[in-house]
């Protein structure tokens, strides 16, 4: 009897001993991973005009090693093309339809109508991260600030010619080095960043402003380029537009070198669409310095990294330019998210034909990190990013804001279909279907022709699903309880 009791403790201990062991090697494993870094270039007024997009033309080869080292979107959208509400979408995953942000809030308030919103950085930051700032990320919020523990916005010089500085030109190539103009700034800003930081886990927004205007950029990317090879585009409207589609080109009139009413003449379109390449050129520069940063410093081994625009952009399209519409031209944006090195299921210059939306960034960053997720509009795209073939939306929405009227749209990748209702009552005044199956610019609104009528209502369909027409008005204040 003693032997049994003897042998039942010994082997008690033995057990204990082990699972002690495995206990200490878990912890120990737990603790000799190194945590998940984030990395996100947020570009301003970025179409998906790239060479890993098949844009030629494009020369952006810092941005295409990217896209090789992860996976590339075909289909994002943004949720609405003005960068102030779009900011703050991205930033706390919630759409404008929930914000209640239309236009650029001029107090620069993040939570106007839902004071428990939770922002990305304020997430992040509550689990220990260091989160940064630098460049433009919002485009106006203040209210958000001491949720970053790093915040650089640095002014532009934005002119090396006192003359163009004086009209406000719409485009310069200054004869300088990249630090000249706000972008190189703002590289050297991250890099000086990087350095410190490179022991601490940390969430980086470099918010890098070029293609937006002024098309500044210093003069060795323009020589990238020859005017002449650029085509002016045409500049017919589709047939049977709805009149408040387009804008009176956003901010390009108020630029040095425009004209005030009319058209851009050929010339003028081929210098704009050259000083917008250059700017592209300019800008995926400085996403190489970074990169070649993180590198250098070992970083990349355990960094996740996303490039993505806050929207696209038009130029010269139907006539028009910028973006301020809800045409694919300006709803559909670039978006790569390569992940860190060491992961184990990590794809690598792999492209995924799944919507998906900018919305969808916040959930996907706060999962990758392994960080509870406050109630959000999006989706996590990490699934995507095992499995890039998969089934992922049925369709992905935006909006913009006219005044009384407000215009919804919902696309399936191929086809858009938008209605345009009173902002108060929900009527519908106007509709729109436009066919994208083989380019981005559409040339005719075929809604409520009979041959398109069965494609129309699955649209209106999905359309309706997210903007009821018995909801409450786009004005009504949207209180949401986030925490």
């Amino acid at each position: 009897m003693a032997n049994y009791k003897t042998l039942t403790v010994l082997l008690a201990f033995l057990l204990s001993a082990c699972s002690a062991h495995k206990a200490e090697q878990t912890v120990s494993q737990t603790k000799n991973k190194e945590p998940l870094n984030v990395l996100i270039f947020l570009v301003d007024d970025l179409r998906s005009d790239l060479g890993t997009y098949g844009h030629n033309h494009v020369l952006s080869p810092n941005i295409d090693k990217l896209a090789n080292e992860g996976v590339k979107f075909t289909h994002a959208y943004a949720q609405q093309a003005i960068c102030g509400p779009s900011r703050v979408s991205i930033m706390t995953g919630l759409r404008p339809e929930t914000t209640g942000l239309y236009t650029i809030d001029k107090n620069g308030r993040l939570r106007p109508n839902q004071p428990n919103v939770v922002s990305m950085p304020e997430l992040f930051k509550n689990h220990g991260y260091k989160t940064v700032s630098i460049g433009k990320v919002y485009h106006s919020v203040t209210d958000d600030q001491d949720n970053w523990s790093t915040h650089i916005k640095k002014l532009d010089n934005f002119y090396a010619d006192p003359d163009n500085a004086k009209t406000k030109f719409a485009y310069e190539a200054g004869d300088v080095e990249d630090d000249f103009y706000k972008d190189g700034k703002v590289a050297t800003d991250a890099i000086k960043t990087l350095q410190q930081l490179k022991d601490d886990k940390f969430l980086m927004f470099v918010g890098l402003s070029k293609p937006h205007l002024p098309f500044n950029a210093p003069k060795k990317y323009w020589e990238l380029y020859d005017r002449e090879q650029f085509t002016v585009p045409s500049r017919k409207k589709p047939d049977d537009m709805y009149r408040l589609t387009l804008t009176k080109w956003g901010e390009l009139r108020m630029y040095g070198g425009i004209p005030k009413e009319g058209d851009t003449s050929d010339e003028l379109t081929k210098t704009l669409i050259h000083a917008y390449y250059a700017s592209v050129s300019y800008m995926d520069a400085q996403v190489g310095r970074v990169m070649q940063a993180l590198d250098e410093m070992d970083l990349r081994d355990n960094t996740l990294v996303i490039l993505m625009s806050d929207h696209g952009y038009k130029l010269g399209e139907y006539g028009a330019w910028n973006k301020h519409t809800n045409m694919e031209l300006d709803t559909k944006v670039p978006l790569i998210i390569s992940r860190e090195l060491s992961h184990e299921n990590r794809k690598a210059g792999v492209t995924s034909n799944a919507l998906v939306e900018n919305v969808d960034i916040f959930p996907s960053v706060a999962q990758a990190a392994g960080l509870e997720m406050p109630k959000v509009d999006g989706q996590s795209l990490l699934p995507l990013l095992d499995n890039p073939d998969m089934q992922f939306k049925e369709a992905a929405y935006s909006l913009f804001n006219r005044g009384k009227v407000m215009g919804v749209t919902v696309t399936n990748g191929q086809w858009r279909y938008t209605e345009w209702r009173n902002a108060a009552t929900q009527e519908i005044k106007a509709t729109e279907l436009y066919d994208h199956t083989t380019s981005d610019v559409a040339t005719a609104n075929i809604s409520g022709r009979p041959q398109y009528h069965e494609l129309e209502q699955h649209l209106k369909a999905l359309l309706h699903n997210k903007f009821p027409l018995n909801a409450p008005s786009f004005y009504e204040k949207r209180h949401v309880n986030n925490h």
